[in-house]
């Protein structure tokens, strides 16, 4: 009996031993195929000011805490996003919010109080109403001494439509900033007008139910949400040490905060590889993922990333990180 129990306990041994090592070397980048191309380098709202992340939470008013300006860009307008492609930007990601006469805005945040000088949010106007109005208004870093591009931004919020026509063969990210699936069903409307291989350039992210309603009329279109990250991520997790990617990780597209991005199987090389033969686009973003403005802003940041990493960066400054790659 006690031979019979230490052999159960040597073979037993043996398994976990085999397991670990399995495991191991199927998830090592060690033996990954070599990724030699440059990282794929996503401008976040184009070429923007940036502004202290100390303390911010959804309502904080951005515009009023910018640093110091070193460039004349503002977010979201197209000399922003002309500006992030000349500097060396793969991608240009920027948001949109329906207006009153069921157009697109493209601008960020919830209301126009903060940046603008009007009141109230862009349902509440067409577009353009939307274009009369000053979209520098509110900018200031030095607590409202003095407003650097007050009187710079008059009709420089752009439709999406503006957009796509001056961009058609730009790749671009699009961020649907509602939880209203009517705004995924008017999305579709306007992108499913596109020609196909625009259509292949373009990705859409947002809330679950907007994402999931495009998604429904476009199920070619690379979408992500909260819903499809944790369909691809939590299974992945389970049983992404066998090398096996769940389906719901096909064609789609992943944010990846940094400090997350180390647990999962694989990374960084052979968890890129994998994410390629899906067909699914991955970005790192700074932080924990409590605050998806942070990205890789400076050559400090830009240090913290994996040697070698060929995958996505996310960056508010373009204009500082293409220079390290390009």
């Amino acid at each position: 009996m006690n031979r019979l129990k230490k052999i159960l306990k040597s073979k037993l041994f043996l398994f976990f031993v085999v397991l670990i090592a399995f495991i191991y070397l199927n998830n090592t980048s060690l033996f990954a195929k070599q990724r030699n191309e440059d990282p794929l380098l996503l401008a976040h709202r184009g070429l923007g000011q940036t502004f202290s992340l100390e303390g911010i939470e959804n309502d904080t008013c951005t515009a009023e805490r910018i640093y110091e300006p070193e460039h004349p860009y503002l977010e979201n307008t197209i000399p922003s996003m002309e500006a992030a492609f000349q500097a060396g930007a793969d991608v240009v990601e920027f948001d949109v919010h329906m207006t009153k006469d069921d157009q697109f805005a493209v601008f960020h945040d919830w209301t126009l109080d903060c940046r603008t000088n009007a009141e109230g949010v862009t349902r509440d106007y067409t577009m353009a109403e939307l274009k009369t109005f000053d979209i520098g208004y509110g900018y200031t870093a030095d607590g409202g001494a003095t407003y650097p591009f007050r009187g710079q931004g008059v009709g420089m919020m752009p439709s999406l439509t503006e957009v796509l026509e001056r961009f058609p063969d730009k790749p671009l990210l699009i961020d649907v900033k509602s939880s209203d699936p009517e705004e995924g069903k008017l999305l579709a409307h306007y992108l499913s007008k596109l020609p196909e291989e625009q259509q292949d350039l373009l990705a859409v992210y947002g809330g679950d139910e907007p994402i999931a309603a495009l998604k429904e009329s476009m199920p070619n279109m690379r979408v992500m949400s909260k819903e499809t990250m944790k369909s691809c991520l939590i299974p992945f997790l389970s049983v992404g040490w066998t090398g096996y990617v769940p389906g719901a990780c096909e064609h789609t597209e992943l944010h990846i905060p940094e400090k997350i991005a180390p647990w999962l199987w694989g990374w960084p090389d052979k968890f890129l590889n994998r994410m390629d033969r899906a067909d699914t686009r991955v970005i790192l973003v700074g932080g924990d993922g409590s605050d998806f403005s942070s990205g890789f802003d400076t050559m400090d940041d830009a240090e913290r990333l994996p040697a070698n990493y060929s995958g996505g960066i996310w960056t508010n400054r373009i204009d500082r990180i293409a220079p390290l790659y390009r």
